[in-house]
């Protein structure tokens, strides 16, 4: 336990402050500590070795995750953190932007109505949702004025302070391909914003990974149209054709 306690010492220590400004405690759900207290699970689990060497790297940055109080306004509101989901050695990573109600009630990323769609995306693609990886910039759910619904996207200071937690992520799984959904994942990962008609569609880059931006499936949910639709689905095809997944006539011929 000595390799863990100056990481203890800083969370006590920041919670003590918590405690003296008076606000309210960060919250972590039985769920989000469970997993954590079972590493040697994870470990043992029937995965090639490069898998499980890089879950066990991930599994501590997770455990920190867990516990962050480094934006206390999102630590005192949030019902857990979300930290990402998927194969750690996959070849393809999705980032989002943060997560809504339903990812802070669950744990995991993209669950909701724009999460479902993503689903079918990916299986549109060939791959099990488990096959990928899924994050967010945000690992908290951006709080919310009281008795306010839906979601609010990041301020550019929270996704500073939470976006080391993705680059680790990112270093550790090692993709082939990053797909940026939506504009505030690409602020995050680009450090700046441009219009999605100008961005997706091609290729960009990410610390050397090679970066596809496109829509996030909330704008198809509000934007319907089978030409949306098949803006994403060529920005998906691109990719498929970067990480050489053969793709099939039915695939090139959805949405035309």
């Amino acid at each position: 336990m000595n390799e863990f306690s100056p990481a203890l010492d800083l969370v006590l220590n920041a919670l003590e402050q918590i405690r003296e400004r008076g606000e309210k405690l960060p919250r972590a759900s039985r769920t989000s500590l469970g997993q954590l207290r079972r590493p040697a699970a994870v470990e043992s689990r029937a995965v090639s070795p490069s898998t499980s060497n890089k879950a066990a790297l991930l599994a501590p940055i997770q455990a920190r995750v867990a516990v962050c109080v480094k934006c206390p306004h999102l630590a005192a509101t949030r019902t857990q953190t979300v930290f990402g989901v998927g194969n750690p050695d996959a070849e393809l990573m999705f980032i989002g932007e943060a997560p809504g109600a339903d990812e802070d009630a669950q744990g995991e990323p993209f669950v909701g109505k724009a999460g479902q769609l993503l689903t079918k995306i990916i299986a549109a693609m060939g791959f099990r949702r488990d096959e990928v990886y899924i994050a967010n910039v945000l690992k908290c759910r951006p709080d919310m004025p009281h008795g306010s619904s839906g979601n609010r996207p990041p301020t550019p200071d929270e996704m500073q302070t939470c976006l080391p937690y993705l680059a680790e992520q990112i270093a550790i799984i090692q993709p082939k391909v990053l797909v940026a959904l939506g504009g505030t994942a690409v602020e995050g990962l680009l450090g700046a914003r441009g219009t999605m008609r100008d961005l997706r569609g091609k290729w960009h880059s990410h610390q050397g990974t090679p970066l596809m931006i496109t829509y996030h499936p909330s704008y198809l949910l509000r934007n319907q149209a089978p030409s949306e639709k098949r803006k994403v689905w060529e920005d998906m095809l691109l990719v498929l054709e970067r990480i050489d997944r053969p793709i099939s006539e039915k695939q090139r011929k959805y949405f035309t």
